[in-house]
C-alpha cells in the first residue's frame, strides 16, 4: 500500500475575502473613534487643569498641578490632544490605558465590584479604546501615518 506524500496533496483554495460595503468604512471609522475619543477625553483634562466645563467640586475649581488629579488632567488634556492629532499614538495610548486602569482601581473599585455600580464604566471604556489604538495605531488619517511614515501609527 502506497502512502500519499503530504507535500503534494492539494487543498481546496480558500475563498477570496469578501468585502462588504461597510468594510470600506474602516479608515473613516478608525479616525472617527480616535478623534472622538481624544476630544471627549480632553474635556476631562480641561475640567481638572483649567476649571472649564464646570470644573471640579465648586464651579470653576481646578486641581493642583502637582497632584494626582493634576497629573491626570495633564495626561487627559494633552494626551487627548495627541490622540486627536494622531501623533505618537501608540505610546500615548499605552500611557492612557495605564492611567484609566489606575483610575478604575483607585477611584472606582473601592465603591463596589461592578462598573455599573461603582461609576467606573467610562474609565474602562476609555481603557479599551486606548488599548485598541495602542495595538492598531492611529490609522491612515493621522500625523503618525502621513508625516512620520507609520513609525507610531
Amino acid at each position: 500500500m502506497e502512502h500519499a506524500d503530504p507535500t503534494t496533496t492539494t487543498q481546496p483554495a480558500a475563498p477570496p475575502e469578501r468585502r462588504t460595503a461597510l468594510a470600506g468604512l474602516g479608515p473613516a471609522t478608525h479616525a472617527i473613534l480616535r478623534i472622538g475619543a481624544g476630544l471627549l477625553f480632553m474635556q476631562h483634562g480641561a475640567q481638572k487643569l483649567f476649571g472649564w466645563l464646570g470644573g471640579l467640586g465648586e464651579a470653576g475649581a481646578s486641581a493642583e498641578l502637582f497632584s494626582m488629579m493634576g497629573l491626570a488632567g495633564v495626561l487627559e488634556f494633552f494626551g487627548g490632544l495627541l490622540i486627536v492629532l494622531g501623533l505618537l499614538t501608540r505610546p500615548v495610548a499605552l500611557i492612557l490605558v495605564i492611567e484609566m486602569l489606575a483610575a478604575y482601581f483607585m477611584a472606582h473599585m473601592p465603591r463596589g465590584g461592578w462598573p455599573i455600580q461603582n461609576g467606573g464604566k467610562l474609565a474602562l471604556i476609555y481603557a479599551l479604546i486606548y488599548a485598541y489604538l495602542a495595538g492598531n495605531g492611529a490609522g491612515p488619517w493621522s500625523i503618525d501615518r502621513n508625516v512620520l511614515k507609520g513609525r507610531f501609527g
